[in-house]
């Protein structure tokens, strides 16, 4: 096909040929039995944080692309994974439902770069009866983006800076594509909170 003359066709997490998602690193994403798995970021939501594996290989790869380089395809994989993971926390009755699951919140100039928001797409993949997606949160302008910041200029960069778009009530989880400092998932629970929200966890593909 002409599009795969532009785009080559190769796996979005380890780049093999001939197909957008390998078996391979389907199994690598898949939530094994005992996971989500409880995590401890330097930054406390002051709610239990969730992540269904560590921000390395093909997980990695596959946020990555789905986020700076257009591959959108790699939403349904990541979001399939979530909501296993989501599905577990439910059957074991971590999380009760009806639940709201609140995206944690984008700079609008990314979801503009990347043709919407990827951890809204996601989470919207995610969700199972029961549960509905609330985009709840957003980012003020001007916040810089925190890639390469510390935990404590992470904390500064996103204090203050997220605002509530639309009241939630009852149970709620964050979601989020990944935990690195916790100071975006600790800033988000807490506006999420003082709004009136029982926010019961953070739920991330992966942590770093």
């Amino acid at each position: 096909m002409l599009a795969d003359l532009v785009l080559p066709l190769e796996c979005g997490g380890c780049g093999a040929p001939g197909t957008r998602w390998c078996e391979a690193c389907q199994r690598v994403i898949a939530a094994r039995a005992d996971e989500p798995l409880l995590v401890t970021p330097r930054v406390d939501p002051g709610v239990p944080v969730l992540s269904l594996g560590r921000y390395a290989g093909p997980r990695r790869q596959a946020i990555v692309a789905l986020k700076e380089r257009g591959r959108a395809d790699l939403a349904a994989p990541l979001g399939g994974a979530l909501r296993t993971g989501l599905t577990r926390l439910i059957t074991w009755g971590v999380v009760p439902t009806p639940l709201a699951l609140v995206p944690a919140p984008t700079r609008a100039t990314s979801a503009r770069r990347r043709g919407g928001d990827p951890v809204t797409r996601m989470a919207r993949l995610a969700a199972v009866p029961g549960t509905d997606v609330v985009a709840a949160l957003r980012m003020r302008a001007f916040t810089k983006d925190s890639v390469g910041l510390s935990a404590d200029a992470r904390q500064r960069n996103v204090a203050g800076r997220i605002r509530l778009r639309r009241c939630v009530a009852g149970d709620v989880v964050v979601v989020d594509d990944i935990v690195t400092t916790g100071a975006t998932a600790s800033e988000s629970v807490h506006v999420l909170q003082t709004s009136g929200a029982r926010v019961l966890a953070v739920l991330a593909i992966a942590h770093a």
